[in-house]
C-alpha cells in the first residue's frame, strides 16, 4: 500500500456513536483523544468528569496520546486500523496539514447552530483559522500565547511596578534592556531566563513573537514562497543574542532549567508559554503575567489553539448535533480550563466576571484578538517539522553558540526545504 493510499485510508473507519444531552439515549458511546498531559491533563479530566455527570447515557471513552508529532501521525493513521475516535484535539496551526488529505470531516455550521455554537462566540482570528479552503473543520477551545512572567518581589525592589503592584508596561528594546539591567541588579545573577537549548517550544515562539512585531514575514501570502527578511531575522536575533552578551539573559539553558530557577527567584523575568502558570502557584512565589512586550513593535505574541476536530468517519445529522453537544459542554466549563493558563476561546466564558477574577490568568486576555499563529501551511504548527528543524538554529544563535549570518543562511535553507516537500497527507 503507497503512503497516499494508507493515509486515505486512516481518514475510514471510526467506531462508536457520540451521545449529548438532550439526544443520548441508553446505548450511545463516544471516543475521544487528546495530548493534555500534566496539569492540563488533570484539569480536563475533572471537564469531562463533569460531561459524563450531566451526560449518563453517553458512555465516554477517554485517551489521552503523547503530545506532538507522534499525537499526529496516531491521529492520521488510527483509521486504517478502523480505531479513529469520534472526536479528537488538533492545534490549529496543524489544520493545513488534516483537512486538505480528508483525513478530518468538515464541521456543519446549520448543526453547530442548534448546539449553540456560532462564529460571534469567539474571536475573529481564531475563527478565520478554523477553516480551510472556505470550509469550517475546527471550533477553538483556548489559545495559548507566548506571555511574560514576572517576579514581583524583585520587579518590586528595582522599581518596575506601579501603584497597584503590577508590571508597567516595557515598550522597545532599549525600556526593555533598562528593566533587566535593574533586576540583575536585585538578583545579582540575571534578569531574564529563556529556553535555548532541549526539544521545547521556546526558541521559535520568541522568535515569532519578535519577527512578527517587526513585520516580517516568512511566506508569501499563498504560502508557495519564502518571503524571509534576512535584516529583520539578523535584528530580532542580535537583540536577543545582546542580551546574553550582556549578561541580561541566562545563558544555555532548557525549559526545565529556566522553570526551576525562576521558582527560586534567581531572576526577574521569564518568556515562556502560560502553561506554567500553575507550576508557580504551586511554588508558592510572589508573580504576576502580562502579555509579552512589544519589542520591535506592537505587543504582538506567538500562539497556538487547541481546537475540537471530527476525524474521518460516516455521520447522520444526529451524530454531528451529538459530537457538538459534547464540544458545547466542554466549552461551556472553559473557566476551569482557563486555570491552567489558557485563554478560553468561548467568548461567553473570556468575557465573563468569573474569568476577570482569575488572577493572573485573565491579566494577559487580550492578546487574544491579536495572536500571531504559525504561517497557514501543512509543515507548521505546535510539534511541526517547521519547529523542529529552526529550534535547532535558533536557540544556538539566541544564546550566541552561532553567528547571526550563518543563523540566517541555515534558516533560509530550512524554509526552502520544506516549501519543496510535498504534504505527506495530501
Amino acid at each position: 500500500m503507497s503512503r497516499r493510499t494508507l493515509l486515505g485510508a486512516a481518514a475510514l473507519g471510526c467506531a462508536g456513536l457520540a451521545g449529548g444531552c438532550g439526544f443520548a439515549r441508553g446505548g450511545d458511546s463516544l471516543r475521544y483523544w487528546n495530548l493534555f498531559s500534566g496539569g492540563d491533563g488533570e484539569t480536563m479530566k475533572t471537564m469531562l468528569d463533569g460531561y459524563r455527570t450531566t451526560h449518563p447515557g453517553v458512555a465516554l471513552e477517554d485517551v489521552t496520546l503523547e503530545w506532538g508529532d507522534r499525537y499526529y501521525t496516531k491521529l492520521a493513521m488510527a483509521g486504517a486500523a478502523e480505531r479513529a475516535p469520534d472526536i479528537a484535539i488538533l492545534h490549529l496551526g496543524r489544520l493545513p496539514a488534516f483537512a486538505p488529505g480528508g483525513l478530518i470531516d468538515e464541521m456543519r455550521p446549520d448543526l453547530l447552530r442548534q448546539a449553540g455554537i456560532g462564529p460571534e462566540h469567539f474571536p475573529p482570528g481564531l475563527w478565520r483559522r478554523s477553516a480551510h479552503g472556505g470550509r469550517l473543520f475546527a471550533i477553538p477551545l483556548d489559545t495559548h500565547p507566548f506571555v511574560q512572567y514576572y517576579n514581583t518581589d524583585v520587579c518590586r525592589a528595582a522599581g518596575l511596578l506601579d501603584d497597584q503592584g503590577r508590571l508597567r508596561t516595557l515598550t522597545g528594546r532599549d525600556d526593555v534592556r533598562e528593566a533587566l539591567r535593574a533586576v540583575k541588579r536585585v538578583t545579582g545573577s540575571t534578569g531574564l531566563l529563556l529556553e535555548t537549548t532541549g526539544d521545547g517550544v521556546g526558541p521559535w515562539r520568541l522568535f515569532w513573537s519578535l519577527y512578527r512585531q517587526a513585520g516580517g514575514e516568512l511566506l508569501t501570502p499563498e504560502g508557495t514562497r519564502s518571503a524571509l527578511d534576512e535584516r529583520k531575522v539578523s535584528d530580532v536575533l542580535g537583540f536577543v543574542q545582546g542580551l546574553h552578551e550582556e549578561g541580561l539573559a541566562a545563558g544555555e539553558m532548557d525549559a526545565d532549567g529556566a522553570i526551576a530557577l525562576f521558582s527560586s527567584g534567581r531572576a526577574g523575568f521569564f518568556w515562556y508559554g502560560e502553561w506554567e502558570v500553575q507550576t508557580f502557584l504551586t511554588a508558592e512565589m510572589n508573580f504576576g503575567m502580562t502579555r509579552f512586550p512589544g519589542i520591535f513593535g506592537p505587543p504582538l505574541a506567538e500562539a497556538d489553539s487547541h481546537a475540537f476536530v471530527l476525524p474521518h468517519r460516516d455521520r447522520t445529522d444526529r451524530d454531528h448535533l451529538l459530537v457538538y453537544d459534547f464540544i458545547a459542554t466542554l466549552l461551556r466549563d472553559s473557566t476551569r480550563w482557563a486555570e491552567g493558563g489558557h485563554i478560553p476561546a468561548y467568548l461567553p466564558v473570556t468575557n465573563s466576571d468569573a474569568y476577570a477574577r482569575m488572577h493572573p490568568q485573565s491579566e494577559y486576555r487580550s492578546v487574544i484578538d491579536d495572536v500571531q499563529l504559525d504561517p497557514d501551511v501543512w509543515f507548521a504548527g505546535s510539534g511541526s517539522r517547521l519547529w523542529t528543524e529552526l529550534n535547532a538554529v535558533l536557540g544556538p544563535a539566541m544564546d550566541g553558540r552561532l553567528r547571526i549570518d550563518r543563523a540566517v543562511a541555515q534558516i533560509r535553507h530550512v524554509i526552502e526545504d520544506l516549501l519543496a516537500t510535498p504534504n505527506p497527507t495530501a
